[in-house]
This record gives C-alpha cells, sequence and structure tokens, in this order.
C-alpha cells in the first residue's frame, strides 16, 4: 500500500504545531519551509486538517494553524482520514468476473475472498493508528532525543512562531 506525500507531511506538521505555546500559530508557509516541502502542496492537507477539526485556522497576515484539539485526541488515524478519505485502500474491482469461460453468477454471491483479506488486514492497520496519538509520538520521540531534535524545533517556533489570543 502507498500513501500520498500528503500523509507524511501533515503528520509532521501536526506534531510540529503541538509543540506551540497558548495562543500561537505557523504559517503554512512556515511549516514548509520547516519540512523543506512545496508550500501549495501542503497547504491543501493543511486545509482537508481544518475540514477535519484537527486544525485550528487563524485567519488575516498574524494568521496561520494551529491545533484544535489537544494532542492526545488525534490519533494517525484521524490525520490519515483527513488527507486519504474513508475509502479503503484496497478496492476490488471484482475481475475474477471476467475473462473467457464465464461460471455461473452463483460462484460470486459471496465477497471475493481477496477481497476480504484484504479488508480485514485494513482493519488491523486502521486499528493501530487509532491507538497511536500525536502525543504518543512525543513522548517516544522525546525518549529518543540527545536534546538536539528539540533544540533544532524550539529555535525554529522561537523565529516562526506567530502570537494570537486564543
Amino acid at each position: 500500500m502507498k500513501m500520498s506525500d500528503g500523509v507524511e507531511q501533515a503528520i509532521h506538521s501536526v506534531a510540529m504545531l503541538s509543540g506551540l505555546s497558548e495562543g500561537g500559530v505557523l504559517s503554512a508557509a512556515a511549516l514548509a519551509e520547516f519540512h523543506c516541502v512545496s508550500t501549495s502542496y501542503l497547504l491543501k492537507h493543511l486545509q482537508a486538517l481544518s475540514g477535519a477539526g484537527i486544525l485550528d485556522t487563524v485567519p488575516g497576515p498574524r494568521g496561520g494553524y494551529r491545533l484544535a484539539k489537544p494532542p492526545e485526541e488525534i490519533s494517525l488515524l484521524d490525520i490519515l482520514l483527513a488527507i486519504e478519505g474513508p475509502a479503503p485502500a484496497f478496492r476490488c474491482a471484482e475481475i475474477r468476473q471476467r475473462g473467457p469461460n464465464p461460471v455461473s453468477d452463483r460462484f460470486f454471491a459471496k465477497p471475493c475472498n481477496i477481497s476480504a483479506a484484504m479488508l480485514r488486514a485494513e482493519r488491523v492497520y486502521r486499528a493501530e493508528l487509532a491507538k497511536t496519538s500525536i502525543a504518543d509520538l512525543g513522548i517516544e520521540l522525546n525518549a529518543l532525543d540527545d536534546g538536539s531534535i528539540a533544540a533544532r524545533g524550539c529555535a525554529f517556533l522561537e523565529i516562526h512562531e506567530r502570537k494570537t489570543a486564543r
């Protein structure tokens, strides 16, 4: 299964926004600069995250993005669904019914067993993503960080974070 680059960018952006101070926001351009990605491509995904209730958008020249809820309440599945949509990754086109020498329709009364297996696997991976929050990722990162990663993020936020009223 291949997910769009937007999923990775969205997760990293939400994780970065979790480090903002009270009332702080970051512009799409700042998030794109930090991750060295296209601002216009990232903006599309930030808007999807806003539409899903994961991010708040603060309009105006001093505006930007911030989390709409605590990082403990934002799962990786929430982000994936905001970016990729709710449709399953595997979509059965029923190609088993095509080709030469067709067989009786009675063999197709039940869903395709390949499709059923793929959907079972999808339920497992979605359940795992649902169990992992942005806060969990931060805890895992802090356990590995010798301070270098935190210092990099803090230095960037010090320059680019905009203060607004909450």
